[in-house]
């Protein structure tokens, strides 16, 4: 269904379509939430403490593997019809492992091929997810889309954990699941009711034959058509008078016999070109969408930028600060104030894109903000107590969701949107699939050197990112629509 040209030009807070399309986000979002919760609680309940990190960690395998091909789907089938089955595909598993667990015990297979299964999910449903928000509105409002992208996000996260705490409380996993899987069904309608505007130059999914042949199956229809052709009443034509008289002619039920095996050979030979040529076409594009971003000024050190941010970032801010929290003796309450003074700080500036919907030269903006954060990464190490420590935090969370948001709405903008799937996939890999499993490494090096010289390594690393933005002319410039 396609979107009226004037219902883009509203502000994107008053626009439907794109509240709808909000709602479905964040009824996704904290069904995710609730689902690690409850396959967290259920992998411990069910196994050692390593086997249940494992389950954990096994999504991220399949979603660092397969992102770049789910960035080609997003684009060849549209963002809105894969993240509708992405969503769809998600809850049906959820909902299975639910009923699952409430006819038999939790077990480990079940919840590793769950998580293997979310993870190969995602990895189709995330690139199409960067994808949507520029089919449903307008170029000058993907900042402020950003913003509320944002704190759906936050709310998502404050929100989700308690729901799945309690789905665990009354009715232990399983009912944790089937709440996950009910949240995550309440965003197939939302999505389904969503305009799409198609932009000019998309890449339509599906039909589309390289090289400009036809499809091979009106091929092999023209061949069956032909064949039935050569029938008339019911009886072929049989040169020389037909008969099995001694005249040489081929029976009436051998030929047909023979023109069935032809066509059925035929039928094989077109599937068989289908399958190469789909093959061939989601190996083109994937080239085509890596050479593109290559060849783009902004977009390739605006990629690199983000990995590099995104590297120094996750490994002090989640294993790390567990750590540092525990050497410090700030205990399990102080951690969660330092976690909640970031979580305050990063929903404060999605609140300020949301409500400002621009910000003036958004290269150079989004570069300081990135070196900010760094020094602010850096400097939490050495912080006397946890006040300080909450002071610190609430910065990183401003100036890292400030940067967040500005070069996730120049992904936008500056991407051709028939490219953003594969854009958007290329940018998520570090940060959703390699950035994770830079957990453990991160752990081990606190381990041999102590939390001081590992922050201030990993924002090192981090503000690398931002001096690549400040650095190249073009990024450094780059401006959001207004």
């Amino acid at each position: 269904m396609a979107a009226p040209a004037p219902a883009a030009e509203r502000p994107a807070h008053r626009d439907g379509n794109v509240l709808r399309w909000l709602g479905a986000y964040t009824a996704s979002m904290i069904g995710d939430n609730v689902f690690y919760i409850a396959l967290s609680w259920a992998a411990v309940r069910s196994g050692t403490p390593s086997q249940a990190g494992l389950v954990m960690a096994v999504s991220a395998v399949p979603r660092a593997l397969l992102m770049l091909g789910g960035g080609v789907v997003a684009d060849r089938f549209g963002p809105r019809r894969v993240v509708i089955g992405s969503d769809a595909v998600r809850c049906a598993a959820v909902l299975t492992v639910a009923a699952l667990l409430f006819t038999t015990g939790p077990g480990l297979w079940p919840l590793a091929l769950l998580a293997v299964v979310f993870g190969a999910v995602d990895a189709v449903f995330m690139p199409a997810v960067g994808a949507l928000p520029a089919r449903i509105t307008g170029r000058d409002q993907l900042t402020r889309v950003q913003g509320m992208r944002g704190l759906a996000v936050r709310f998502a996260n404050v929100v989700g954990a308690p729901l799945g705490g309690l789905g665990v409380a009354l009715g232990g996993s399983a009912t944790a699941f089937a709440l996950a899987g009910l949240l995550i069904a309440v965003s197939v309608p939302l999505l389904v009711s969503v305009r799409i505007r198609e932009p000019a130059g998309e890449v339509t999914g599906g039909d589309h034959q390289p090289d400009g042949h036809a499809d091979p199956r009106e091929r092999g229809a023209e061949i069956d058509g032909h064949a039935r052709g050569e029938e008339n009443g019911g009886h072929a034509r049989v040169p020389g008078g037909g008969g099995t008289d001694g005249s040489g002619a081929m029976p009436q039920r051998q030929e047909r016999e023979a023109r069935q095996k032809g066509r059925e050979e035929q039928d094989g030979q077109d599937r068989q070109e289908e399958r190469q040529a789909a093959r061939a076409t989601a190996w083109r594009d994937l080239r085509d969408g890596l050479r593109y971003i290559r060849g783009h000024r902004v977009l390739a050190p605006l990629i690199l930028a983000i990995a590099l941010g995104d590297l120094g970032f996750v490994g002090p801010l989640n294993v790390g600060l567990a750590l540092l929290a525990d050497q410090r003796g700030w205990g399990a309450s102080g951690m969660g104030l330092v976690v909640a003074a970031f979580g305050v700080g990063a929903g404060a500036a999605a609140l300020l894109l949301a409500w400002r919907g621009t910000l003036p030269r958004a290269g150079s903006a989004g570069a300081a903000a990135l070196l900010g954060g760094s020094v602010a990464i850096g400097a939490l190490a050495f912080v006397p107590g946890v006040g300080a420590a909450v002071g610190v935090a609430l910065a990183i969370g401003l100036l890292a969701g400030l940067s967040g948001a500005l070069c996730g709405a120049l992904l936008q903008t500056q991407s051709d949107p028939a490219y953003l799937g594969r854009v958007t996939a290329v940018a998520g890999i570090v940060s959703l699939g390699v950035a994770p499993l830079s957990m453990p490494l991160t752990a081990a090096a606190i381990g041999w050197w102590g939390t001081g010289p590992v922050f201030v390594a990993s924002a090192a690393v981090c503000g690398l990112g931002g001096v690549v933005a400040l650095g190249v002319r073009d990024l450094r410039r780059a401006e959001l629509p207004r």
